[in-house]
C-alpha cells in the first residue's frame, strides 16, 4: 500500500472518529429538547421515539451545517432536531379531528372579540362566545394544549423564524420580504399578548422550562400553565390570520 493512500485511510478514519464524538458530544441536546417536548403531549407519544427522531435530526445538521450562514452550530442543531421531532409527530397525527376542530373554534371566537372591542379577548368572554362554562372551556384548553404541538414550537424562536403553519407559501423575488413581513407580524403579535401568557411563552420557549417549574414560578399548578399556554398559542393563531389563509 502506497504512503499516499495510507495517509487518506488515516484522515478518513479520523474523521469518522471526530464524527462519531461530536454527536455523542451532542446527544444530550437530543434527549433535553425530546424531554421538554415531551411536557405537553399524550402518554401515547413515546420519548424514545421523538429521541430517534431528534438523532436523524442531529446527523442531518452535521452533515450540512455551514458556519458561513452565520449562525451557531448550536442553534442550527436545535432548529434541526426540534423540526425533525416535530416531523415524526405529525407523521402519527394523535390528535383526533375534534380537537382540530376545536381549537379552530376558538381562534374564530377570539379573532372575533379582540376584532370587536378592541382588546384582548377575556376567558368569561370567550366561553360565553363558544356557548360553554368557563370550566368547559378551560377543559377545552386543557385538551387543544398540544393541538399539532402547537406551530409555535416549529418557529425558530431566536430569530422568530416561520412556523410550517403560518409560513406563506409565497413563490418568486417577493419571497423574502414576505418572509420579513411575516417575522415582524409574529413578533408583534408575541409582544401584544397578555402578560400573563406573554410570561409563560418566554419562560417555556426561551429559558425552556418545564410547564412544572412556570408553575412554581407562577403559583399556580401545572394544569394552569397548560391552559394559559394554550390560550396564547390559540391567541396567536387568530392574530395571524392572514398567514394561515395564505398556506
Amino acid at each position: 500500500m502506497s504512503g499516499a493512500v495510507m495517509c487518506a485511510e488515516v484522515q478518513a478514519f479520523d474523521q469518522v472518529q471526530d464524527y462519531n464524538a461530536l454527536v455523542i458530544h451532542h446527544s444530550p441536546l437530543v434527549k433535553r429538547i425530546a424531554y421538554h417536548l415531551m411536557s405537553r403531549l399524550p402518554p401515547s407519544v413515546q420519548q424514545d421515539d421523538l429521541v430517534q427522531a431528534g438523532m436523524i435530526g442531529l446527523l442531518e445538521a452535521l452533515r450540512n451545517y455551514d458556519a458561513t450562514q452565520g449562525a451557531s452550530f448550536q442553534t442550527y442543531a436545535r432548529i434541526r432536531i426540534r423540526g425533525a421531532m416535530l416531523d415524526e409527530i405529525r407523521k402519527n397525527d394523535w390528535a383526533p379531528r375534534s380537537v382540530h376542530r376545536k381549537a379552530r373554534m376558538v381562534a374564530e371566537v377570539v379573532r372575533k372579540i379582540e376584532n370587536d372591542t378592541g382588546r384582548d379577548a377575556r376567558d368569561q368572554e370567550i366561553a360565553k362566545g363558544l356557548e360553554v362554562s368557563l370550566q368547559d372551556y378551560h377543559r377545552l384548553l386543557q385538551e387543544a394544549s398540544g393541538h399539532r404541538v402547537f406551530s409555535y414550537d416549529e418557529l425558530d424562536v431566536e430569530s422568530h423564524g416561520g412556523a410550517e403553519a403560518f409560513t406563506p407559501r409565497v413563490q418568486g423575488p417577493l419571497e423574502g420580504l414576505q418572509s420579513e413581513d411575516f417575522k415582524q407580524s409574529l413578533a408583534d403579535a408575541i409582544a401584544g399578548l397578555p402578560e400573563r401568557e406573554r410570561l409563560v411563552m418566554t419562560l417555556y420557549y426561551d429559558e425552556e422550562l418545564n410547564l412544572r417549574e412556570i408553575g412554581s414560578i407562577l403559583g399556580v399548578s401545572e394544569s394552569r400553565v397548560c391552559q394559559i399556554h394554550s390560550q396564547a398559542a390559540i391567541r396567536l393563531q387568530s392574530r395571524m390570520t392572514q398567514w394561515i389563509d395564505a398556506d
